[in-house]
């Protein structure tokens, strides 16, 4: 998938690009920044974006990029900060993904499938501990460098205890995750 404006236009929308609760979309655009923020300068540049896209499989070209978040960026700054962050990422979403409230419970099966299968790399319908692991060591997270950990992961939502973690274990984690936090 290249960023451009050219191809994004071209995808389907996608509603539950923002969530329902703004305090849910809020904490959910922040670890996002804080992902995205590899050096924990408060601040994310066109190449910190750039490399955790690439680290998620997403091909974008740099001075496209450049070119999408210059008007974002304050005077002075070389990089994005949290609030020019969400305020890039309010344009891109009524620009892009053309968000319209009440067809996000449409939408909300087929994303879930979605982000299912971003952690099911082989495609076997399960997520494993291993492809749990890969993802977070893609993504750069502390959590994934233990497989234990990660198996004490999957343990917690493996609901029918076969070591990994079906489709409809994974909507029940999202469904309990978003509950506890509203």
């Amino acid at each position: 998938m290249v960023m451009g404006q050219h191809k994004l236009a071209h995808t389907s929308p996608s509603p539950s690009f923002r969530l329902r609760c703004p305090s849910l979309n809020s904490l959910r655009l922040r670890r996002i920044f804080d992902m995205f923020d590899k050096n924990g300068d408060s601040m994310i540049t066109v190449t910190e974006i750039s490399q955790a896209l690439s680290l998620l499989g997403l091909e974008a070209d740099v001075a496209e990029l450049e070119s999408m978040t210059r008007s974002y960026i304050k005077p002075g700054n070389e990089g994005l900060v949290y609030e020019d962050f969400v305020v890039l990422h309010e344009s891109l979403g009524d620009t892009y993904f053309g968000f319209v409230e009440n067809e996000e419970e449409a939408q909300h099966e087929s994303d879930l499938w979605e982000a299912f299968k971003v952690f099911d790399e082989d495609g076997d319908g399960y997520i494993s501990a291993k492809e749990l692991q890969v993802v977070l060591g893609k993504l750069g997270l502390a959590e994934g460098n233990l497989i234990d950990n990660v198996q004490k992961m999957i343990g917690s939502v493996d609901t029918n205890h076969d070591g990994r973690v079906d489709f409809c274990e994974f909507k029940e984690m999202m469904r309990t995750t978003v509950v506890r936090t509203s």
